[in-house]
């Protein structure tokens, strides 16, 4: 039974589905929301605490698939509050944690509205998807100065879209394209140019944010997803159609990296960003000295030294998810973190090739949670709230396993 089922059960069905697709609609809508970020508290934040809030009281339940994402996101920002006490001066260091713990709930909310009907998860990855293509479109006009004013979609000569930073923006496009590329390899060929062209938007708009993180991200999706896919399907014809459609795609994408480094502007950037180690990470406090005098740093203070610290005490912040979990959230909180992710990566693994009709949702979330762990080692992701969504995806769909493998059919009403 579903939340609003259970909170209306008198309700007709004409008026009850009604309301499951009004249901379906805002998180959706919140979804979309989640590429508007330039601004905090963004609209994103706004809405979504309506709307976890409303469906909880509708009666939305936690079943035991989700529990534990619950149990171990809490523990992570229990950690946080407990760094609190190491501060001296708290500035926005309570905020910090409130943000936080917010986005958690957030992750365990998409969890559990998965698990209450599959069928949101199109609408869930179709909004991502539009405000994806949107705000890489912002992004890349603004590149080229295309409009007055449209310089506030770039940040230091790269593409940030409706984003605050150039290096989230860039990953957040990489799990819509990645559906994209899903949707061109099994689809309907005739959809195909248009997703193709969707698609190329959001690969110039990665490249363009010059983020050697997304660049990474997108190539490891990329490629991981073809492989799990020919793994997946046995068929000699589906394995060729793959291969051809995946041949024509890097064709068309290398042939537009090319021609966008015809431009001299990108092709100097692009030069200097493409070098493996910045001369920011290698030299003193470097990115990687302040990993390694940060990480020496932590083995004394179980209790981390509260957020956003580490910044006032080296030249910048942590870059480092790992350490940034010991800093800000503690031992306690960094032990949470890695076995948060750990469970996630196998539960995962685990229903990865079952064929259901989630399959694909979770092959891309899954994909894109390892990928962000891993560009993890370069950056920090607490607050990244696509994360959280796909976190939730992954959670959701390792329940919706455990249902279905219960006898209980998940739902097939949105």
């Amino acid at each position: 039974m579903s939340a609003i089922e259970a909170t209306y059960p008198r309700v007709a069905q004409p008026q009850r589905m009604t309301l499951r697709l009004i249901g379906s609609a805002f998180v959706a809508f919140g979804v979309f929301l989640s590429g508007f970020v330039i601004d905090e508290p963004a609209p994103y934040e706004l809405w979504m605490a309506g709307l976890v809030g409303l469906w909880f009281i509708l009666g939305l339940k936690i079943s035991r698939g989700v529990a534990p994402l619950l149990a171990l996101l809490l523990t992570f920002n229990i950690g946080g509050m407990l760094s609190l006490t190491q501060m001296k001066d708290l500035a926005t260091g309570p905020m910090y944690i409130a943000v936080s713990t917010f986005l958690a709930l957030t992750a365990v909310f998409y969890a559990a509205i998965i698990e209450d009907s599959h069928k949101r998860l199109p609408l869930m990855f179709n909004a991502w998807t539009f405000a994806a293509v949107v705000t890489s479109t912002l992004g890349v006009l603004g590149y080229f100065h295309a409009f007055p004013g449209s310089e506030v979609f770039t940040l230091y000569d790269r593409a940030k879209g409706a984003f605050q930073d150039p290096n989230v923006f860039g990953p957040f496009l990489v799990p819509p394209s990645l559906y994209l590329v899903h949707g061109i390899l099994v689809g309907d060929l005739k959809k195909a140019p248009l997703k193709a062209a969707a698609l190329l938007v959001l690969a110039l708009g990665i490249f363009l944010s010059f983020s050697r993180a997304a660049w990474g991200l997108f190539a490891l999706g990329v490629v991981l997803l073809i492989f799990i896919m020919l793994l997946k399907e046995r068929s000699g014809a589906f394995r060729l159609r793959v291969l051809i459609l995946s041949l024509a795609a890097i064709i068309m994408l290398v042939a537009s990296l090319l021609v966008a480094l015809q431009i001299p502007k990108v092709s100097q950037l692009f030069s200097a960003r493409a070098q493996l180690v910045q001369q920011y990470d290698g030299e003193h406090l470097g990115r990687f000295e302040r990993h390694r005098i940060g990480f020496t740093m932590m083995m004394e203070r179980p209790f981390g030294i509260g957020p956003l610290v580490f910044g006032t005490m080296f030249p910048e912040d942590e870059h480092n998810i790992w350490l940034k979990s010991l800093t800000t959230y503690g031992w306690i909180g960094f032990v949470s973190y890695v076995g948060m992710l750990l469970w996630t990566l196998t539960i995962g693994f685990r229903n990865l090739l079952l064929d259901r009709p989630w399959q694909p949702f979770l092959m891309i979330a899954w994909i894109s949670v390892l990928g962000h762990a891993s560009i993890g080692n370069v950056i920090d992701i607490d607050h990244w709230r696509h994360v959280y969504l796909l976190l939730g995806t992954v959670w959701g769909c390792a329940a919706l396993e455990t249902r279905h493998k219960r006898g209980r059919n998940p739902k097939t009403t949105v």
